[in-house]
């Protein structure tokens, strides 16, 4: 049993060898380079390869129109905020102190593994191969939640980069590509559907607000929603869906900010079926 866990990388390690922080070091870097790179590049170019239909990630996004389909700018600003923010959690990769290094070091398997999943996902996209990018949705989603259980009592510069805003986003994208592989995404029942599944955004953030008091998830999931309700009100005023999903927008900001308000000011939070962490340095979301 030992031996499996020696050569599992998604195996908790509280105290990682001087060696397995240098591979993470590494992988970290070329893995982030690249999900950056391909995102950036695939967001307004299409591809030159293949047979199918080739198209950037938003002329997918207007082609394709769905009850999710976002809104660029949003999305952008969004992602761009977390590639920025994700340099300060490798930063933590480089740290002096041996507790937010080693602490780092603990995600580090999950983070790698989102940053070649994503890079994949947008491969496909672009590409029109909607079935295979949803199954690497899929699969990251089993990826990000297993590390977001195991590993929430880290500092929020690591938690929101490298853990709940990517898993915000792949919860939200298993709709939003799972809409566009629908043959007719604007029909009627298609539609009928997207105003129910999504009011699974907003029952997904209270489940980490409430169990987990984690308002960098209610944050992340309230600016997607934000980008579903400006796409869906700038293609059809005349709909539900954008009132849906700015109403889940302001419920998941509102909770957010007041959870987080309350941890800022020290003021305790009792949830039912919460207990108080019995260490401040760890717990989920506190300024280090």
């Amino acid at each position: 049993m030992d031996s499996i866990q020696s050569i599992n990388p998604f195996s908790r390690r509280e105290n990682p060898s001087p060696g397995c922080v240098t591979a993470y070091r590494v992988l970290t870097i070329l893995s982030w380079v690249l999900s950056v790179i391909t995102s950036i590049y695939y967001a307004h170019e299409s591809p030159h390869d293949g047979k199918y239909a080739r198209r950037s990630i938003w002329d997918q996004n207007r082609v394709y129109h769905s009850a999710f389909s976002m809104n660029s700018v949003i999305t952008s600003l969004y992602f761009l905020v977390l590639f920025i923010v994700q340099l300060v959690y490798v930063g933590h990769l480089f740290s002096p102190d041996e507790t937010k290094r080693n602490n780092a070091a603990s995600v580090g398997s999950h983070f790698i593994a989102n940053n070649l999943l994503h890079f994949a996902f947008v491969m496909l996209l672009v590409r029109s191969f909607f079935g295979w990018a949803e199954l690497i949705l899929i699969v990251n989603f089993f990826n990000l939640s297993a590390c977001y259980f195991r590993h929430n009592t880290y500092s929020r510069f690591i938690h929101w980069p490298a853990v709940s805003a990517p898993l915000a986003w792949t919860f939200v994208a298993i709709y939003w590509n799972g809409a566009m592989m629908v043959h007719h995404p604007t029909s009627l029942v298609a539609r009928i559907f997207g105003n129910i599944f999504i009011w699974s955004i907003l029952a997904y953030g209270a489940l980490c607000l409430f169990l987990y008091k984690d308002y960098t998830m209610g944050f992340s999931l309230s600016v997607l929603s934000a980008s579903i309700g400006v796409g869906q009100f700038l293609t059809k005023a005349i709909a539900l869906q954008w009132i849906f999903a700015f109403v889940i927008m302001a419920c998941l900001f509102v909770a957010s900010a007041v959870i987080a308000g309350m941890i800022w000011t020290g003021k305790e939070i009792k949830f039912r079926g919460s207990e108080p962490q019995a260490d401040a340095e760890r717990a989920p979301l506190l300024a280090e």
